[in-house]
């Protein structure tokens, strides 16, 4: 897989939804490899896309076709100031990976934390206990853009049943695998898509 997330501030939310709706219906069909996208703006107007193709050969294709840089040169007017562009193919999936069914979604961007080995070592012992620790939480993506860095999307089946779980004081056993993920997200910007847009 290969992703790539998109990132700038956005000046009209609404007529950024318009563009991507169109791209859907009109340029998506010609998108060979297109696996699909979750974005949306956040309460402070940071909006945000992972973009997931089948390869880094099939999203190269997709930028150089005519009608998708035509698309972009009006999407992008949505926009107030510059937009990033990181890509990766070191994608980890977590739980059921994404979902469309989401109600929420979270992105946590994370730099200069533990070695990727202890992320995993906690993913492994969480995964053991997540049905019944967060049933809100449907599943998730990791794109790894350094040795130490990486973009985490958690995919929840609400806000609200997101909040009430998060805010459980958890079993005396998990205990300690929480605080040691409070270490793992000391340095981590969190991004809430609570309408999240889904294709």
């Amino acid at each position: 897989m290969f992703v790539q997330v998109i990132e700038g501030k956005v000046s009209d939310r609404s007529g950024l939804k318009r563009h991507l709706d169109r791209w859907q219906s009109e340029i998506r069909p010609g998108a060979t490899g297109f696996l699909g996208s979750t974005g949306g703006v956040t309460d402070d107007g940071t909006g945000i896309a992972i973009v997931r193709f089948e390869s880094a050969a099939a999203a190269k294709a997709n930028s150089e076709r005519a009608e998708q840089g035509a698309w972009w040169s009006e999407a992008e007017k949505c926009f107030d100031g510059p937009v990033s562009f990181t890509d990766s193919e070191d994608i980890e999936e977590l739980l059921a990976g994404g979902s469309n069914d989401a109600g929420f979604v979270q992105v946590m961007k994370s730099a200069g934390g533990p070695a990727r080995a202890a992320v995993q070592e906690l993913d492994a012992q969480f995964e053991k206990h997540a049905k019944s620790l967060r049933p809100d939480l449907i599943g998730g993506l990791r794109i790894w853009t350094g040795a130490d860095s990486a973009v985490e999307v958690n995919y929840f089946t609400s806000e609200a049943k997101a909040r009430a779980n998060e805010s459980q004081e958890p079993p005396p056993e998990i205990a300690a695998l929480f605080e040691k993920y409070a270490d793992v997200i000391a340095n981590t910007q969190f991004l809430d898509l609570r309408e999240p847009w889904l294709y």
